[in-house]
């Protein structure tokens, strides 16, 4: 079998998303301009939003789950008076309504959107239904009926409010749809509404304002994007033990092996040697039992 054409990279580029572009897009522009062997990224954004996209290259890919599963921020306007088949304003009018709600109104209704709620997703989202994508359906012309999904949110504040719209901020676990938040917050003050902007500002460790413009994202600037990556262990919100040097080499095997350092015993921890990443797993009496191990050159 021929092996994978293109270099060992690994570790976390931060890409400041544009409108217009998809997700898988700007993975596959960071792959081609780092000549990686492979890349993923951790949490779609819709093409039309803008702001952090965390692109995980090489071993990097293994740490994707811990950062799917951190807290994320966005900043986003809800255009009111209008729903639409998407929940943004990509998509066709489908109700309207007069009525525009004061800013007390909003501070008010916020409140039942924070904390454990349920939350449908858009008919237009990555939500697979009988192993299809809910999107992908809706661009068929099937009705696709999604089930309520439970959602954290953390922070759901108002920011700004004129007649026209408002200007929110919040901060959500995963599997959040800001869309979702905007269609049932509409519904609930009785003006209907859709995400007009939206933008993701943080993810996890990572802010927007660490990234690179997409504009950079060339082979051109190979050296410099090498340059930007940051370590695998970067997503890993993780306490760190060091192995020994036997340590190291069983924990490559996929074998427990001694650290140095303690831990609760149980946790999880991430394993380093020589200041790289090798392992992730948990802390049983002076050796880490591992669920990942990295390979990385050096």
């Amino acid at each position: 079998m021929a092996r994978k054409k293109g270099r060992d990279v690994s570790g976390w580029l931060l890409v400041d998303k544009p409108a217009g572009v998809g997700s898988t897009d700007v993975v596959g522009r960071v792959r081609w301009a780092l000549d990686a062997k492979k890349a993923g990224h951790a949490g779609t954004l819709d093409p039309d939003a803008t702001g952090l996209l965390a692109v995980a290259l090489g071993e990097a890919t293994k740490t994707v789950p811990y950062l799917t599963d951190a807290l994320k921020a966005y900043d986003f306007t809800v255009a009111w008076g209008a729903e639409t088949t998407t929940d943004d304003a990509a998509g066709a009018v489908t109700r309207t309504a007069d009525a525009r709600p004061s800013a007390e109104q909003i501070e008010a209704a916020l409140a039942a959107f924070r904390g454990d709620i349920r939350q449908v997703p858009p008919a237009v989202s990555a939500v697979r239904v009988d192993g299809a994508r809910a999107y992908d359906l809706a661009r068929e012309g099937e009705t696709v009926e999604l089930a309520a999904r439970p959602l954290w949110v953390e922070e759901l504040s108002l920011t700004d409010a004129r007649e026209g719209g408002a200007d929110f901020h919040m901060v959500c676990g995963k599997g959040g749809y800001v869309r979702s938040i905007a269609r049932d917050l509409g519904r609930a003050l009785g003006c209907l509404g859709h995400v007009a902007t939206l933008r993701r500002v943080w993810s996890g460790p990572f802010e927007v304002a660490e990234a690179l413009s997409f504009d950079l994202v060339d082979r051109a600037n190979q050296p410099a994007l090498d340059a930007a990556l940051l370590p695998v262990q970067a997503a890993l919100d993780l306490p760190q033990l060091r192995a020994t040097d036997q340590g190291a080499v069983r924990l490559g095997n996929g074998n427990p092996g001694q650290v140095l350092g303690t831990a609760d015993y149980g946790a999880e921890v991430w394993v380093s040697h020589h200041g790289r990443a090798i392992a992730v797993g948990r802390y049983m009496g002076g050796e880490v039992h591992p669920s990942r191990v990295f390979v990385q050159p050096g």
